[in-house]
């Protein structure tokens, strides 16, 4: 039988199913149970139909033209041609032709989450390899928390990581360095006199210690927020509802020393902490409104008041001044025939004297009809 063996192939000769050698490129007969297996060496793993591969290396030929390797249960092993990614290798022993090529592989040890400073950053994205890479991101206004197994490794400052998605838990939790802002709203707390108040406040702190606040507390900002709930219910409930309104600020200073007191423990530095409003109920917010109406229109009324007193006295001390200066008596009475002779179209005078004396006349007779 004829047999003929391109360049791009090599053959595997064998006789009765035994390996023989490994042939290169040209023609060949066989007879007399010999058989020759072709394979392709375009492909970059060796795979001859029906044979164990490892028998290929009693031939010399075949150790000169292929490099074998085996991949590790419990790793990630990456296969490079020239440089060129090529395939995520399966635990197992791989040959693979050398010919025009050079090969290259990785290991990646799935126990540790560190990845090999080798490892090429194009890849974080790339199937199948993307499923074994962790991604982890730091803003600039935060401190990431490293943590293995829930264990605390290291601090990280802002960027982007990645790790090994194996057989160890890889975490990273991140606090922010930035001063924050927790509100309080809703707080319903009874005074000593029974009312029922709504109170909503406000709280900015900055954290002090990124890793005690993670590893040594238990939720920080649920502590803060039942902090705040407490110094409302002791400064409320000893105190009556008109006492209240009256020491909003007051509120505040109490609110803020109570939870200075709590910084050391809670691993923060408060910046401010206040009141922002006080919410009254529905009956008494309708009796409140009333005695503010009451109390405006009593202030309208007095003002009213002290506005028509001035007004009398001002006219008082005008009448007593005219009364006592004759000439301003007569520049009032012209100042008036002024203002009336404005809104008088004409007016006829008969008789002897000069005009205004007939004029003031005329009007006084006037004013007696």
């Amino acid at each position: 039988m004829k047999v003929i063996i391109e360049e791009n192939e090599k053959g595997f000769l064998f006789n009765n199913g035994v390996f023989i050698k490994t042939l290169n490129s040209g023609k060949y007969i066989t007879m007399f149970g010999k058989q020759i297996r072709k394979v392709k060496i375009d492909d970059q793993r060796i795979n001859v139909c029906g044979a164990d591969t490892r028998l290929f290396l009693r031939d010399a030929d075949f150790k000169k033209n292929t490099v074998a390797f085996e991949a590790k249960s419990g790793e990630l092993t990456l296969h490079f041609v020239n440089g060129v990614y090529i395939e995520k290798l399966s635990a197992g022993e791989h040959f693979f032709w050398t010919e025009n090529r050079e090969h290259t592989f990785l290991r990646v040890d799935l126990s540790k989450p560190e990845l090999p400073k080798d490892f090429p950053p194009y890849l974080f994205y790339l199937p199948p390899v993307s499923t074994y890479i962790m991604k982890a991101e730091v803003s600039e206004k935060q401190k990431g928390l490293l943590f293995y197994d829930k264990k605390f490794i290291r601090l990280l400052d802002a960027g982007t990581y990645y790790f090994v998605k194996g057989t160890v838990k890889v975490e990273v939790e991140n606090v922010e360095t930035c001063l924050q802002q927790q509100d309080i709203v809703g707080q319903e707390i009874l005074t000593s006199d029974k009312v029922s108040l709504r109170i909503n406040c406000v709280c900015s702190y900055k954290v002090t210690d990124y890793v005690k606040i993670k590893t040594e507390t238990d939720d920080y900002k649920s502590q803060l927020h039942t902090a705040v709930q407490l110094a409302l219910r002791d400064f409320v409930g000893e105190r009556k509802f008109d006492e209240i309104l009256a020491a909003k600020n007051e509120m505040s200073a109490y609110i803020s020393e109570r939870l200075k007191a709590k910084e050391k423990e809670l691993y923060i530095k408060i910046d401010e902490a206040a009141v922002k409003d006080i919410i009254l109920p529905g009956e008494i917010r309708d009796i409140m409104n009333t005695v503010l109406i009451a109390e405006k229109r009593a202030q309208a009324n007095v003002i009213t008041r002290r506005e028509e007193v001035a007004s009398t006295r001002s006219l008082l001390n005008t009448a007593r001044l005219m009364d006592e200066n004759k000439t301003l008596y007569k520049l009032k009475e012209l100042e008036y025939v002024e203002r009336i002779c404005e809104k008088v179209g004409n007016i006829n005078l008969n008789g002897g004297g000069d005009i205004l004396t007939q004029l003031t006349a005329a009007l006084g007779k006037g004013d007696k009809k």
